[in-house]
């Protein structure tokens, strides 16, 4: 969820515009849905644009209880149209029938990594910004991304960094980490991100991106098991929608977007389901001027077929 932030009425709240809001409520409201589901509904955004937009129910959820809190009061006024549970999505489907919103007539997923988190130093997200090496989205987790550095296999370590990073120099970064932390553990973000430019230097690459990004990113997806639970997504999700329901999805690298696009694509062959969108919409160059971080955004968007 890369949001860019907004003034709220609340002297201590910050609000944040989601990427592609508009696009998200003309494709969802198409149908004049009833029952909507947002599965990462982080601090409110796309809720509130939906809600805004139609008349619906809508079931939010996600595993950032931090988040929940501010789209708690984000969505308030909207009174009884909202239910906010902290769950993942490998609980949705059963999360969903015991709220009452199966089947849904909307459902959206933004993929990405809300400002909220990423901006708070001392969850670890940014490599702009020490902090301690966490990067949990759901704090209750034990996992963290200390563990990963301090305590994974050369190999192992390794494997991340190229198979949810990238990145290819992987090998020489797994090296390097784990002949540094023979000398004492690696606590914090700047820690970390110094040591991958001792491999990879300094300068950004093309685009802007920082050398450690593809490092930071794959053990964040390491420790949050983000591919997993968005192959569980996939996998529940679309069943759960109603004759005419739409799924959309926001997605931030290629990673995410492969498996969303295969998944789509498999639905509308075997027949039950169409392609909304023929080739992932992106977000325009004003709203990419006005938000960097929504640069990398893809939108894919399902129908489910009426009998």
């Amino acid at each position: 969820m890369a949001h860019l932030a907004q003034k709220s009425d609340s002297p201590t709240l910050q609000f944040h515009r989601p990427v592609m809001a508009e696009q998200v409520a003309q494709l969802l409201a198409a149908g004049g849905p009833r029952l909507a589901i947002d599965v990462t509904v982080g601090t409110g955004g796309h809720a509130q644009a939906l809600l805004d937009a139609t008349q619906a129910r809508l079931l939010g959820v996600d595993r950032d209880e931090r988040a929940l809190a501010v789209a708690r009061q984000r969505l308030e006024h909207f009174g009884a149209r909202v239910k906010l549970v902290h769950c993942q999505f490998s609980e949705l489907a059963k999360v969903a029938a015991e709220e009452g919103f199966a089947p849904a007539d909307a459902v959206i997923a933004d993929l990405g990594l809300s400002s909220l988190a990423l901006d708070d130093a001392a969850r670890g997200f940014s490599l702009r910004l020490e902090g301690p090496l966490d990067m949990r989205m759901d704090q209750a987790q034990r996992l963290s991304a200390y563990d990963l550095v301090n305590e994974e296999g050369e190999a192992e370590l390794a494997r991340i960094l190229r198979e949810y990073g990238e990145e290819r120099a992987a090998r020489r970064i797994a090296r390097l980490i784990v002949a540094a932390r023979r000398r004492r553990p690696i606590e914090t973000t700047t820690e970390l991100r110094a040591l991958v430019e001792r491999v990879l230097g300094g300068r950004r690459r093309p685009g802007g991106i920082h050398p450690a990004t593809r490092t930071f990113q794959a053990l964040r997806i390491a420790v949050n098991d983000e591919l997993g639970e968005l192959d569980r997504l996939l996998a529940d999700a679309p069943a759960m929608l109603s004759e005419g329901g739409r799924m959309v999805v926001i997605s931030y690298h290629s990673l995410e977007d492969r498996r969303v696009k295969q998944r789509f694509r498999a639905l509308a062959a075997a027949g039950g389901f169409a392609l909304v969108t023929a080739k992932a919409l992106r977000p325009g160059v004003a709203e990419v001027a006005a938000n960097p971080r929504a640069r990398s955004a893809r939108l894919r968007c399902l129908e489910r077929g009426r009998r």
